[in-house]
């Protein structure tokens, strides 16, 4: 039949004047879009199965047409359920892919142009949905869906299912009720290429990490877990779709795979360059100033508009966060005016940890940072910081944390809870990271020469050409202990700990740092760290009363480790307010946001206040005198029980922030 309708076609056009050659190059285009496999399948989490055995749910792949799309599910969707519809075209260029829902219950899916979108069914109900999409040399292709969901409620879940570049990272993570023991959970792949599960055992494991393997072509893979527990089996099914992609560049700036990403706004006239420039594994030079200004070449006073005209995201949702943020808590202007020494801010699902990068210009922010619902949270890549091990041959650790009225100032929201939060709960964290992170910034690019750089310097070259006021602040007010800057190396750039730094002890640790000029450990891992530090610091106890707490402590092992194994041997409270260390505050708060008064913000400091020796860290939180009546009557009105539950299941942190080497331009 195809044959028949493929040279009837052919007389026809010679009928009407169409060349011979002509007629069988249409020939050979027809030919090759009636034969294209495009299969479409919607994968309900409730068991799944393997393609070969889907029966007569199974893809069609019929050479004659076009395939409808089908549903890929061998049990009962229920509520509360996760559920994946995944796009699968792997010999098919796709473009412009749009997913909505057109009836049933309202669900979130929070990738909508993503070949893989991903959501929860909150009750019974049928819920419809279509995608469109362009495949090259067709006319616009539109799929429908209908599935049906029951009252049941499911006790197993795992989430989420998305589509990743080959070679990335990926994380999965299993939704356990209370009523049923997490230790009995398993994992199992069951399509696809076979990954390495990170440490290869995941028995009892809530969460899985893998890199996603290299493929020739698009290819599903599939992971299942298993609870077995008083007779009853509970299964669920999630899918990952690898995106086959051009090999990233021998010399490409970005070495490892990193998301896809697109500008938040369309609209922006740097909508063209903001991902070839700033992220993506495709760039070899860093661009042009003359192609991608920092934002003050543009505007030295710039709004929210101008900076959200640079904003690249992986997930539409983190642009709409940060534009909330820059709108609902920049009342200061702050953010945007630090923002003028950048030429773009990337959140991607991928960024961990967050960073300013001189090569682009660019600050990359962990999007851990910016949600508010479980939904958005979703999305993100949990993989672990890659230095979390680092410094465990040590045995002390400097922990950290930001406090406000003897309370922990960041909201804490264990990984395996999923709830929502309000904006206000993951500010303190955010801001200190921006502050930080834009001190770098500034520090590359200092307001007095930002309009000094030519458009044809590239951004790295010009970054380069700085006199760095870090290189100043260490010639002007030194740091002295060789002690703490090699033990940083250890700590936080993983080099191997020697002999002597394994057995130094807390106490040898107090005696290097507290007569020193560093506000906390991490400023000793290199002078432009030493330079943020300092600001950070001042800005969060001026701005927002968030005073940062440093100390030193033994390094506690095994499992099950709190903040009550912490014990303090020596710690303070608002160190950047001792007499040595003000004058190196001052130096740098003064070149990087010159529009802030901060000889009048340093002089209002209060004195430090030091831990009690003896006492572990969480005791070590009750220490500043509370002047808030509101405070008091909070922390009254909250248990004892409570109040301690929370904390001490904290994990205590000592790692800061994350600065990438640069190349030379």
């Amino acid at each position: 039949m195809l044959t028949d309708i493929l040279f009837k076609g052919m007389k026809i056009m010679k009928d009407n004047g169409v060349s011979n050659f002509a007629a069988k190059r249409i020939y050979k285009v027809l030919a090759r879009m009636l034969i294209t496999a495009v299969s479409l399948s919607l994968l309900a989490n409730c068991g799944g199965c393997l393609l070969s055995n889907c029966g007569s749910d199974a893809p069609s792949n019929d050479d004659n047409t076009l395939p409808n799309a089908s549903v890929v599910d061998n049990g009962i969707i229920q509520a509360n359920e996760a559920i994946e519809l995944v796009l699968n075209v792997p010999n098919q260029t796709v473009s412009n892919i749009s997913w909505q829902q057109n009836s049933g219950p309202s669900v979130t899916f929070l990738a909508n142009t993503s070949k893989v979108i991903a959501f929860t069914a909150p009750t019974a109900g049928q819920y419809q949905f279509s995608v469109s999409y362009d495949v090259a040399g067709l006319a616009r292709q539109t799929q429908d869906y209908s599935v049906e969901v029951t009252s049941a409620r499911n006790l197993l879940n795992v989430r989420l299912g998305h589509a990743v570049i080959e070679g990335n990272k990926v994380s999965l993570r299993a939704e356990v009720s209370a009523s049923l023991n997490e230790n009995n959970l398993t994992w199992q792949q069951i399509l696809g290429p076979k990954v390495q599960v990170t440490d290869n055992d995941t028995d009892g494991k809530l969460a899985i990490f893998f890199d996603a393997p290299e493929v020739e072509q698009d290819t599903e893979l599939r992971f299942q877990v298993t609870l077995s527990q008083n007779g009853t089996t509970h299964t669920d099914v999630v899918s990952v779709l690898v995106e086959n992609a051009s090999s990233i560049k021998t010399d490409a700036y970005f070495e490892e795979t990193i998301a896809s990403v697109f500008p938040y706004k369309a609209s922006s006239p740097y909508a063209d360059s903001l991902v070839n420039c700033v992220y993506s594994n495709q760039f070899t030079d860093s661009c042009a100033l003359g192609t991608l200004p920092l934002i003050a070449q543009d505007t030295t006073n710039p709004t929210v508009d101008d900076i959200m005209d640079r904003v690249v995201v992986s997930h539409a949702w983190m642009g709409e966060r940060f534009q909330e943020f820059l709108e609902n808590n920049d009342t200061n202007n702050d953010f945007k005016n630090l923002l003028r020494a950048t030429t773009a801010i990337v959140i991607s699902y991928d960024v961990r940890p967050s960073f300013y990068w001189a090569v682009t210009g660019a600050i990359y922010l962990d999007a851990s940072n910016l949600w508010l619902t479980a939904d958005e949270r979703d999305t993100i890549n949990e993989a672990p910081d890659y230095r979390s091990d680092f410094g465990n041959d040590l045995t002390f650790v400097m922990p950290w944390r930001f406090v406000k009225d003897n309370d922990y100032a960041n909201s804490f929201v264990a990984d395996d809870e999923r709830t929502s939060r309000t904006q206000a709960d993951g500010l303190p964290r955010l801001t200190s990271l921006l502050y930080h992170e834009l001190a770098h910034a500034n520090d590359f690019f200092p307001s007095n020469e930002w309009l000094s750089h030519s458009s044809n310097t590239s951004i790295l070259a010009a970054a380069l050409a700085t006199d760095f006021e870090s290189d100043q602040l260490a010639l002007t007010y030194p740091l002295n202990s060789s002690e703490m800057y090699a033990l940083a190396q250890v700590s936080f750039h993983g080099e191997s700990a020697n002999d002597t730094q394994k057995n130094y002890q807390p106490s040898d640790i107090e005696a290097f740092f507290s007569p020193e000029h560093a506000s906390d450990f991490y400023n000793f891992s290199s002078l432009r760290e030493d330079y943020a530090m300092l600001f950070e610091e001042l800005m969060m106890q001026s701005r927002y009363g968030i005073i940062r707490d440093v100390a030193i402590t033994n390094q506690p092992t095994g499992d099950n480790v709190s903040s009550r194994d912490y014990i303090v041997t020596w710690g303070q409270r608002g160190r950047i307010a001792e007499a040595n260390i003000k004058p190196r505050v001052l130096f740098v708060a003064e070149r990087i946001l010159p529009e802030f008064d901060s000889a009048a913000a340093i002089a209002s400091l209060p004195e430090p206040i030091a831990m009690i020796e003896g006492n572990d860290w969480l005791d070590n939180l009750e220490i500043s005198p509370i002047s808030s009546s509101k405070a008091s009557a909070e922390k009254a009105a909250k248990s004892a029980d409570e109040h301690n539950l929370n904390h001490n299941e904290r994990p205590v942190n000592w790692l800061r922030y994350a600065q990438p080497e640069l190349p030379q331009p």
